[in-house]
């Protein structure tokens, strides 16, 4: 473990290196957590609720759903094809450590950085300007930690899938736009997913999306039974087992018939 927590801290440092995109970056999330809150104001009118969802609860949904947005940044795709394009790759493999292990380290270390540069700051703004996020109780907020735990691992395992199409296409980053766009549209992220069609709500049940933000921010705020987080934490596992072994399939085929390019 001390070569991956060592990779950690490094990334850590590096981020706190770059000032101005600090601060540029939490001024443009704080914007745009306001504009988001001030739309579902207007959207409630003069109405307390919604569905079965109370506008302080969709505020409260609104706010943890951007700082949360902060934690789930992944670069896991973007250094799997940094690798595959300078041709590095193949030395990358003979390390005497994991090298996806180290993407998923360096990533834990952005998490702990965006944390304290852009969850924090996003926290007070709501709580100044919209809504208090508080949870629904003290044993929500710990099913929230566990939960979008979950949702974490989630996430990376499907910016890892998608950046194994390096292997396969030389110029990667429109389908990395097109992946982050699916996932805040699908994952409740932008809309929670109670106000699409219910055709459309029982497709996406069956995708991983909706277990990467709508499941953790639904238990923040309250709206699930303890049965029905406990079911649906207990899928969120199971996802992370499916795509953890389509990970490690995929790895090992592409490790196999290795195509450096450049280098």
């Amino acid at each position: 473990m001390r070569p991956y927590l060592y990779i950690a801290k490094v990334r850590m440092l590096s981020a706190l290196a770059y000032r101005f995109d600090v601060l540029s970056s939490i001024v443009i999330q704080c914007l745009a957590v306001i504009a988001s809150c001030f739309f579902w104001i207007a959207a409630y009118g003069n109405q307390q609720a919604a569905l079965g969802v109370t506008r302080d609860q969709m505020l409260t949904y609104t706010v943890m759903s951007s700082t949360l947005a902060c934690l789930l940044t992944m670069n896991v795709e973007n250094r799997i094809a940094a690798s595959v394009q300078k041709g590095s790759v193949a030395l990358d493999l003979l390390k005497p450590v994991n090298i996806f292990g180290i993407y998923l380290w360096e990533d834990i270390g952005s998490v702990a950085i965006a944390f304290l540069q852009n969850a924090v700051p996003l926290l007070l703004i709501g709580a100044l300007f919209i809504v208090a996020p508080v949870p629904a109780s003290a044993a929500h907020f710990l099913l929230f930690i566990l939960s979008a735990a979950f949702s974490y691992m989630i996430n990376w395992l499907i910016a890892a899938l998608f950046g194994m199409w390096s292997f396969r296409i030389v110029r990667i980053f429109p389908l990395l736009c097109m992946k982050g766009h699916m996932i805040r549209l699908l994952s409740g992220s932008v809309i929670p997913l109670w106000f699409f069609p219910q055709w459309l709500q029982t497709v996406l049940s069956f995708l991983p999306f909706r277990y990467i933000y709508q499941l953790p921010l639904s238990v923040y705020i309250g709206i699930l039974s303890p049965r029905e987080t406990a079911a649906q934490m207990g899928i969120q596992f199971i996802w992370i087992l499916l795509l953890g072994c389509l990970f490690f399939e995929i790895k090992k085929g592409v490790t196999r018939h290795l195509l450096v390019q450049g280098g």
